[in-house]
This record gives structure tokens, C-alpha cells and sequence, in this order.
């Protein structure tokens, strides 16, 4: 009997521990899942009406630049394929998170929006469209850039 409620009493044991592990899985998972929110909040993935709307209407607009945004803006045009991409990408992320309130970062997949491709003639990607809200024309880079290329692009929007 007493050999019984020993081995029950481990079992209890050995359970609530199982429990905790699922437990800290579960933490984990849950914070893994903020994390890639926040970043898809600080960079916002869009499509051709999203651009018209918000950034630039080359419709209403086809031979002027005529940006809508209140901040300055990076528009980065990659493909999913794309290596040099790839390698941006997360460059890319960490100064949005570091300029966030500063700057808009968007990502325009260059295989779904063909029609934002020829309007902006996308030759070869990464490219990237570097806006100030002053009324400039917009300045292009192309090839993956380095975080101190990137910074001194984002220095050069945010000077007034």
C-alpha cells in the first residue's frame, strides 16, 4: 500500500513537470508569435491599391511623383527567390523597428504586383525607393545594402 501512493505521489510529480514544459513551450510559441507581428507591423507588406491609396496614386498622377505619406518612406520591391533579398530583409527589419514612428518601410513582392513592377520600372531587386515627404524625387538603390548604407539612406530622408 505505502509502495502504491509513493509511486502515485511520483507520478503526480512527474506530471506537474510535463505540465510546466508544455507550459514554457507554450510562453515561448506565444512570444515567438508576438515578435513576427510586431514586425509585420513595422513593415507592412502591400499591394498596387494600398499604393494608390497611401503612398502614390500613378494613375491619377502617371508623369509626376506625388508622394501622399506624412513620413519619409522606404518601398522595398523583392521576391521571395531572391537571395540578395533574403539577405536585406532582416537588415531591413531592424532599422524599421530602430526608426519606427520615423519611418514607413513597405515590401512589394515584385511576382504579385507586376503592374507596381512596370510602373516603377523594377529591373533588377532588391531595389529600394527612398521618399521624402518634401516633395523630392525619390531615390533608388539596387542590390542588397549594407545596415551603414541603409543608416546613412535613413539619415538622409530624416534631414529636414
Amino acid at each position: 500500500m505505502r509502495k502504491n501512493i509513493l509511486t502515485l505521489g511520483l507520478m503526480s510529480l512527474m506530471s506537474l513537470g510535463a505540465m510546466a514544459c508544455t507550459s514554457n513551450a507554450t510562453q515561448a510559441s506565444n512570444v515567438a508569435s508576438a515578435q513576427t507581428a510586431q514586425a509585420e507591423k513595422v513593415i507592412k507588406h502591400i499591394d498596387a491599391k494600398f499604393m494608390r491609396e497611401h503612398i502614390f496614386d500613378y494613375k491619377a498622377n502617371p508623369s509626376k511623383f506625388v508622394f501622399k505619406g506624412k513620413r519619409p518612406a522606404i518601398l522595398d520591391f523583392y521576391a521571395d527567390w531572391c537571395g540578395p533579398c533574403r539577405q536585406l530583409s532582416p537588415r531591413l527589419e531592424a532599422l524599421a523597428k530602430k526608426y519606427a514612428g520615423q519611418i514607413d518601410v513597405y515590401k512589394i513582392n515584385v511576382d504579385n504586383e507586376t503592374e507596381l513592377s512596370r510602373v516603377f520600372g523594377v529591373q533588377s531587386i532588391p531595389m529600394l525607393l527612398f521618399i521624402k515627404p518634401d516633395g523630392s524625387t525619390p531615390s533608388v538603390s539596387q542590390g542588397a545594402l549594407s545596415t551603414e548604407q541603409l543608416e546613412a539612406e535613413i539619415q538622409n530622408l530624416l534631414k529636414k
